[in-house]
């Protein structure tokens, strides 16, 4: 028995590296060496296009930036070479526009250089003094505005910590009265997408539209025997295959004729359910790679013995959310705030039929990007503050949303059908990054 346990293992070994060395070779999958140069060419091109043109618009001529180790600004953390894990001791990086022709000069006060993107201007041998040395540099060239990452309303652009604040202060003296605190900043270079990125991210997008329905098929999910958490942790396994960001835990969940709809918070079927024939499937999915982000959610039915197809009102649920989509999509305009987008895109899906719910957010460097929200799921009302931030060209957005629609089939039961996928707004127009979903996945799939 000892030697058939043994074999057994070691076959389930040899199956999972050969299935990883057979997911490297996959297009959009790099390895990772290949990644880290990558990575950090998309960080440079950000730092050359971005930057400028966000402190141009602003006003600034000087943005500081300051991190200790564990202790990063988030800002700070997605300039960071893709073979640093965090920033090093205390990291003051500063930007100074020297004009269209100079360009921003980029330095590191930092005992390290940061890789080759911000070279060190800094010797602590010559001068021990840390803070001493950013006073210096900022005097030498006189900034009229400063900008710093102070905001309350925006965690991503709130990166500068009280204790670093204060060192500051105390550093510059008199020069502090130039610092201003810009949510645009910060907002603004975390969410432009530049060229570069979008070439790539296609690809990226790809790979989580190849997984989830591999997921929400019969090769993981064996109907009266696969629980919910056994498809959460497939994914989590595929993720860590193709060596992905899993940035959140992917989710499963379950609504079935004759139990109430799931809705966010409130699961009323078992924690960890059996997926069972007529259930229709919900997947939530987060991964990422060269420090881009996707967000998607998709749906699927699981056939009864003799189906072939998806109850009609399940396909017209899936038809709603789509023109959901389809109304949300239409209302982005450049300059609007995610509050107006949120009520021109309900008037328009409610004028289409549909009951809408939506909860979208920007995408890139993180899941949760900088920008605008539009909407919130627990409540459709304008959302101070947050809500009032502009929608601006060369975006990339999480269109989530769910439509509620009567499903006759269910006992004319309010079934909830999310959807989520990624798109592109580049000032005019609205693409997705990698299509969407507008068929329910059946599991099984249909003999072809």
């Amino acid at each position: 028995m000892k030697a058939i346990l043994t074999a057994l293992l070691l076959a389930t070994s040899m199956a999972a590296t050969a299935s990883a060395a057979q997911d490297y070779q996959r297009p959009g999958v790099p390895s990772l060496r290949d990644r880290v140069a990558a990575h950090d060419r998309l960080i440079k091109a950000r730092l050359d296009q971005v930057v400028p043109k966000i402190m141009r618009e602003v006003g600034v001529d000087m943005w500081v930036l300051v991190s200790s180790e564990y202790n990063e600004d988030p800002v700070v953390k997605t300039m960071l070479p893709a073979t640093w894990a965090s920033a090093r001791r205390t990291m003051v990086l500063i930007f100074f526009d020297r004009g269209p022709e100079k360009g921003v000069e980029r330095l590191a006060v930092s005992r390290y250089p940061v890789g080759d993107i911000f070279p060190a201007a800094w010797d602590p041998e010559a001068q021990p003094e840390q803070w001493g040395r950013v006073a210096q540099l900022i005097a030498e060239r006189n900034p009229k505005r400063i900008a710093v990452n102070i905001n309350p309303t925006f965690a991503l652009a709130n990166g500068l910590s009280a204790g670093e604040h204060r060192q500051l202060l105390t550093a510059l003296g008199p020069t502090a009265a130039k610092l201003e605190s810009h949510e645009r900043m910060a907002l603004g270079y975390l969410e432009t997408r530049t060229p570069e990125d979008m070439d790539v991210y296609n690809g990226i997008m790809r790979v989580a539209h190849s997984l989830i329905p591999e997921g929400l098929s019969e090769k993981v999910i064996t109907p009266g025997v696969t629980t919910t958490q056994d498809v959460v942790w497939w994914y989590r396994e595929r993720l860590a295959d193709l060596r992905q960001d899993a940035w959140c835990q992917p989710s499963v969940t379950v609504q079935r004729a004759g139990a109430p709809g799931i809705t966010p918070g409130r699961q009323t079927l078992p924690e960890n359910p059996v997926i069972m024939p007529g259930d229709l499937l919900h997947v939530d999915f987060c991964a990422g790679m060269l420090g881009l982000k996707t967000d998607t959610q998709q749906l699927a039915y699981v056939l009864r013995p003799g189906e072939t197809d998806a109850p009609a009102g399940l396909k017209a649920g899936m038809a709603a959310a789509n023109k959901v989509q389809d109304a949300l999509v239409a209302s982005f305009k450049t300059g609007a705030t995610g509050n107006e987008v949120l009520m021109a895109a309900r008037q328009k899906a409610i004028a289409a039929g549909t009951n809408p719910i939506i909860y979208t957010h920007s995408m890139g460097l993180h899941g949760h990007g900088a920008g605008p929200w539009i909407g919130n799921w627990e409540h459709q009302n304008p959302i101070p503050g947050r809500g009032d931030y502009r929608i601006y060209a060369d975006t990339a957005w999480s269109i989530e949303l769910a439509a509620l629609a009567k499903v006759p089939e269910w006992s004319n039961a309010e079934i909830r059908f999310p959807l989520e996928v990624d798109g592109f707004w580049n000032g005019s127009s609205f693409r997705w990054i990698d299509g969407r979903q507008t068929q329910l996945h059946l599991i099984p799939r249909a003999a072809k």
